[in-house]
């Protein structure tokens, strides 16, 4: 069988990004997320284009039921994944400390974090059993600088890379890889989600420089996945040239 790739958060950006990229390249695909009709789609036209094998799996990450229901009743001849790709998350508002909305802490938290540590947990025996194994935690700029209005967004990113760090160094024994991907600005459905559908606050975002896009991500995640046994890429900071961190952008 075709080495596989489990992809959490692949209805839409990054996650979709990495599905085709991967599916492009033989890979049979698992991917992951809440919105079937999407997973649906997405596996059928990986399977028609691209003439791999793709496992849809409707998961919610918040929900640690959910994960381990869903991930242990993997048939046997799924189990043997090569590659974990974390990369459901997602920010939103940008409120001051003060302002923020609840509710919207307890989301970041339950999907970037919570989610996250789940996923892997139900991951890593398969990866112990077959004694092989990559996992590519997807963290932000924001887990490098904190920013105004993005307080608990970078906690969660912050804690991430913390995560990856204690997973490479407990999982070692095991010869599992880790690797964090810290990406910039992309313009992808991101600051959609994060103004909640206000597309003029958007795309404001992304205005007056080119912003990374999907495919960079997914193109340089891919390259992370297929380097020799011997080699771990351990964390990996991508911007677009415009930007030089979280705080400062050349907009025209």
């Amino acid at each position: 069988m075709s080495k596989i790739v489990f992809i959490t958060g692949a209805t839409a950006g990054f996650g979709k990004a990495d599905a085709i990229k991967f599916a492009q390249n033989g890979w049979n695909c698992i991917i992951s997320g809440r919105r079937k009709e999407r997973l649906d789609s997405l596996a059928k036209e990986l399977e028609e284009k691209y003439k791999v094998e793709v496992l849809p799996l409707e998961i919610d990450v918040q929900s640690r039921t959910d994960v381990f229901d869903k991930i242990g009743a993997i048939p046997e001849k799924w189990q043997n994944i090569d590659v974990l790709i974390n990369n459901a998350g997602l920010a939103l508002g940008t409120e001051n400390f003060e302002d923020a909305d609840l509710d919207n802490w307890d989301t970041m938290i339950d999907t970037n974090v919570k989610g996250l540590l789940y996923v892997s947990k139900a991951i890593i025996p398969f990866f112990i059993a077959h004694k092989k194994g990559h996992i590519i935690n997807m963290t932000s700029t924001a887990a490098k600088d904190v920013y105004p209005g993005g307080n608990i967004y970078c906690a969660t990113k912050h804690a991430v890379d913390a995560i990856t760090k204690a997973q490479r160094i407990e999982l070692l024994k095991y010869g599992i890889k880790v690797t964090a991907i810290a990406p910039g600005a992309a313009d992808t459905e991101f600051s959609q989600v994060r103004f909640k559908g206000d597309t003029s606050k958007a795309d404001k975002v992304y205005t007056g420089y080119e912003p990374l896009h999907a495919e960079d991500i997914a193109d340089t995640i891919f390259y992370c996945a297929n380097l020799p046994k011997h080699v771990c890429i351990n964390d990996l900071v991508i911007t677009c040239t415009a930007q030089a961190n979280a705080f400062f952008f050349d907009k025209k």
